[in-house]
């Protein structure tokens, strides 16, 4: 596998840093592939990264996220300012426009950064977009987000992301029989139950909410001159994601593209759940070969 050759890109407000995997401009004539995530970082894609060493990859870590240290004075995370941090890096790529694979809150982006700077991307695919707005209980998903939140401010790190895994890992809409259940005890999950006081978590603050408050235009999506991909994860079933992959799918007036695994079927086990990395860099060639 190629060394990543590290870069910082002086944006307004922030210092952000990429990886380069191969030559630029890209060798064989393919566009160079932009992996990116929210709130995960580059080195979440090195193991998908590891199948495609015939292609020039860029991995990045968000503005405020990893080694991107903010200037901005801010905290929040916003699907606009970062496609906008996107537009100034292809730009600085100077290989033209660029496939993405993006992930969660990056397919969010990835979605404005089509919607804003529509020369910007040949084709995208987005897998599992956690996007409220496109579910018949989209109020009921805000009522979860908030519940995960409060179990966050009130109770610490591992209850937060307890309440945060129950969500997401929730079969169907989320009715009275989900907000019946008793608070998840973080134990259970392997977490501690410690607080560490801290509060700035960028998955369990409230710093991201733009992100699944994000609503698509479909209209600006379609127009567009590049193609859109909507993927889901076949063992992702009726989950929150699954189900906002496919509303977000039908909204675009297509339907989603099945992957292998779960929400993060492209890691290995070096991030916890692992998925099939080598399966799901078969079907991502398959998908923008396609195009």
């Amino acid at each position: 596998m190629t060394n990543p050759q590290t870069h910082i890109l002086a944006a307004p407000g922030v210092d952000l840093v990429y990886d380069v995997r191969g030559p630029l401009p890209p060798s064989g004539g393919r566009p160079a592939l932009l992996m990116i995530g929210q709130p995960m970082t580059a080195d979440g894609f090195e193991a998908l990264a590891a199948y495609f060493t015939d292609r020039t990859v860029v991995t990045y870590d968000p503005r405020g996220l990893g080694r991107s240290v903010r200037t901005d004075g801010r905290s929040d995370h916003t699907p606009q300012q970062q496609a906008d941090d996107l537009h100034l890096l292809i730009e600085a790529l100077g290989a033209g426009p660029v496939d993405v694979f993006a992930s969660s809150g990056g397919a969010v982006t990835a979605l404005e950064l089509v919607a804003s700077h529509p020369g910007d991307v040949v084709t995208l695919v987005a897998h599992e977009p956690p996007i409220n707005a496109v579910l018949p209980d989209a109020k009921a998903a805000e009522r979860a987000r908030a519940a995960f939140h409060e179990a966050y401010q009130t109770r610490g790190t591992g209850a937060g992301m307890a309440a945060f895994i129950a969500m997401t890992s929730w079969q169907g809409e989320f009715t009275d029989a989900y907000f019946d259940q008793p608070q998840p005890d973080p134990a259970a999950f392997g977490m501690s139950t410690d607080d560490d006081g801290s509060r700035d978590d960028p998955l369990l603050s409230q710093n991201s909410w733009a992100v699944s408050d994000y609503r698509p235009d479909a209209s600006t999506l379609g127009a567009a001159q590049t193609r859109v991909v909507i993927a889901v994860g076949e063992e992702s079933a009726e989950t929150y994601t699954a189900r906002t992959a496919v509303a977000t799918a039908a909204l675009l007036g297509q339907e989603a593209v099945v992957f292998p695994s779960h929400h993060g079927g492209f890691l290995d086990g070096r991030f916890g759940y692992a998925g099939k990395p080598e399966e799901f860099a078969t079907r991502l060639r398959g998908v923008l070969d396609a195009g």
